[in-house]
Parts: C-alpha cells; structure tokens; sequence
C-alpha cells in the first residue's frame, strides 16, 4: 500500500536472489482439485499489516465467494511477494490472482508470468490512462490498479503564517524558494522529506526531477542537475535538516508531525496519521520548476492473473479480479488503504465524501509510473545509481553534476 521499503527488482537478478528460498503453494496445486470451478483458488497481496478479520480481508473472502470459490489469501511484505512470485512461476505453482507493486509488473511481464488482461476478457477502458500505465508494456495491460498514491506538499498553516507566508504563492521553485528563506528567518525549519538509499529516496526525488524536465534516461543532463542542485541547495542553507540522508517515509513524516516545519514531502497514507496529530495543515501539489505541476510517481498496486498450466481457471480468476476492481467495491477498498480511485466517477464518489482527497485527485491526475515511458524491467538499474547520486550530492561527497555523471555512467552499464 505505501511505497516503503520496496527495492525493485530486474528479473535475472531476481531469480538469482530466489536460489535459498522454499517453493511457495498456489494456484491448482492448492485446490487439491484440477476443476477450473468451485474449489480453492489463490491469492497473494502485499498488506500483512491487515488480517482476515479486517475490511480489506474480508473483501478478499467475499469476492472469492461472489466467484463460487474458496479464496485462500496469503500476504508478503512488497519485495518478498515479487521474489517468491518468481520462484512459484519457475515450479509451476502461481497463485491464481496476485496482487502486486506496480513497478514490479514489468519485471514479472519480462519473466513471462503474467496474463494480459484483454486476452482474459478484462475491460480496463474506464481506468485513467496515466494510473494503468504504470502496469502497461508495448500497449498491453497485464493487470488492473486497485487504486493509486502519490506525494504532495503538506504544509503547516501555523509555520507559514507566522513567516508570513501564503501558501497560494508557492507556484515554482523561486517562490518556494522564497518560502523556506522568510520561514528559516522566522526562527522554523523549512522541509522535510526522503533522501534515503533505496527506493524510497528515488520515489521522493522523482517529481523534482520530472518537474525540471528531467529524462531517466538521462540521468546527467542540465535538468537532472538543476533538480539535485535544488535539494543540495535546501541542505546547505539549512532549509532541510542533514538527516534527509536517513530519512524514510515515515521518519519524515515523524519529523513534520512535530509542527516545527512548513513543508513535509508525503503522501496520501499520512492523511490519517495528519489528523490524529491534529495539525493544521494544508495541501498543495509539487511545484514544476517553472510553474504547474510537477508529475509525481504513482504509488499503487495491480490486481493480476498470473499464468498457469489448467488455462480453465481463468475464468474464475477474471470473476476474482473483476469483484476487487468493481466500482461498487472501489470505494470502500480505496477508502480503508487511503488510494485515490483509479476511474474519474469512483474519484468524484471519494470527494463527495471526504473533501480532503480533492488536492490528491489532482496530483494523481499530473503523476505517471515509474517504469512508463518504455524503461519497463530497466527501472530498477536507473533508480539505484539516481538515489546514490543523491546521496552523494546531498552528503558534500560529490558536486550535482559529479554525481550525476556516475550515475548515468553506472545505468548504462545496468
């Protein structure tokens, strides 16, 4: 649900990594029946945090029975359900519907693991264009989001109003700028965000990066250096604290959370955590560099239907799919894992009713995946060197551009 912890992947590597794990039960051999109807069916998802007695638990339960079915679900942390999801595929023994990262879609298709959905017969034209990207490879869907996330801007009214600062100003990176300077003056700390050494410090990093212009392919260029040189900025004049190195997610929104900052980098799941803290907070999106929008990475799973030896079971899997992406079900899925919908009506049913979602349909409306673009399973080899590159910079270990050069150097290598 949230992209925390997630290291994608490519699929050689990732095979190699799965030589000391055990097989993994699923798909006909759990049913204890070759019948394609009634039965077992199997389903792995990447939300451990909830147990069968939950919203999202019991959903699963009674869509396999809306299908004629029992389903048997089995929950991974994200990276483990992409390892075993290989290692099952390679013994034969997928789970018959698998629910999974979305960068991780690529790396699967490229191992020949999953369906596409117009060969099961899924409609998927009502699904926004840039959500179902993130799971599309050569113009084919292998898969349905269940929902997706993205970052934006949380603010803190209290900071901001006392630095004199409105947060309807900030439509660039001059005036956000501008922002940090009269907040740092005013005695606040300016921005809090994820700079880690893993995915989470690329997926933090992204909209700076595409918001300049920047291309992952060319890690290097003057844009990719303009949006490093930004966050190296920030920490040198003290806008951002030095622990940006270490921070995940979490720990920065922790550090938001406080009320000493103006701005915390986050995403959609702090929504709850924002109102428990009884912050007065606001929301903007990430600023282009020169002005609108930044597109931001969508966050976000795929509900799939990986291959499998009895071909008859698709059916009933199609039934399992269709019952979790439904938009009658939409609604109250999205709601317990704090998604935006990934369809335009179930999105305005979301806002009717709860109004502060409407700043995240917007973002999720400027975001776009991380392996879109045609990178598909390539991702993993550009991110890697991009959020060492960060680190580097943001550390005085290296210069932006310096930086970036070994960056680009190494994914062309990958």
């Amino acid at each position: 649900m949230i992209p925390t912890r997630r290291t994608l992947l490519s699929a050689t590597a990732a095979v190699s990594a799965l030589a000391s794990l055990t097989a993994c039960s699923g798909g006909s051999d759990d049913s204890g029946s070759s019948k394609a109807s009634g039965g077992t069916y199997t389903f792995w998802d990447p939300y451990p945090q909830f147990d069968a007695s939950s919203p999202w638990g019991k959903r699963v339960t009674a869509c396999g029975t809306q299908a004629g079915v029992k389903l048997k679900r089995t929950a991974y942390d994200t990276t483990d359900l992409g390892n075993k999801a290989l290692l099952a595929a390679q013994q034969g023994n997928a789970p018959d519907v698998m629910l999974v990262d979305n960068p991780v879609v690529s790396t699967l298709v490229e191992a020949g693991i999953l369906n596409k959905t117009s060969d099961l017969g899924i409609d998927t034209k009502s699904i926004q264009k840039n959500i179902i990207g993130a799971g599309t490879i050569a113009g084919a869907s292998y898969g349905v989001p269940i929902g997706a996330n993205t970052l934006a801007l949380y603010y803190n009214k209290k900071v901001l109003s006392a630095a004199k600062v409105d947060p309807a100003s900030v439509k660039d990176w001059a005036s956000l700028d501008a922002a940090l300077k009269k907040v740092k003056a005013a005695g606040k700390k300016g921005i809090t965000f994820s700079a880690i050494n893993t995915e989470e410090g690329s997926f933090q990093f992204l909209p700076w990066f595409w918001g300049a212009g920047g291309d992952l392919s060319k890690l290097n260029s003057a844009k990719g250096e303009a949006a490093l040189s930004l966050w190296k900025n920030w920490v040198d004049e003290g806008y951002a604290p030095k622990d940006v190195l270490q921070n995940t997610q979490t720990t920065s929104w922790q550090e938001f959370a406080t009320g000493d900052y103006a701005f915390g980098e986050n995403g959609t799941w702090q929504l709850g955590n924002a109102d428990k803290a009884r912050l007065g907070y606001g929301i903007i999106n990430v600023p282009a560099q020169n002005g609108g929008s930044a597109p931001v990475p969508t966050g976000g799973e795929f509900v799939t239907v990986p291959v499998q030896k009895d071909t008859a079971r698709y059916d009933t899997s199609k039934k399992i799919v269709t019952c979790l992406t439904s938009s009658a079900n939409l609604l109250a899925t999205d709601t317990t894992l704090m998604y935006v919908a990934p369809t335009a009506a179930v999105q305005a049913q979301q806002v009717a009713k709860n109004p502060e979602l409407k700043p995240w349909v917007s973002a999720v409306a400027a975001a776009r995946g991380r392996t879109s673009g045609g990178l598909g399973s390539k991702y993993p080899t550009i991110s890697q060197p991009m959020w060492t590159a960060v680190q580097a910079a943001l550390s005085g270990g290296k210069s932006a551009r310096a930086a970036l050069d070994t960056a680009q150097a190494s994914a062309r290598k990958g």
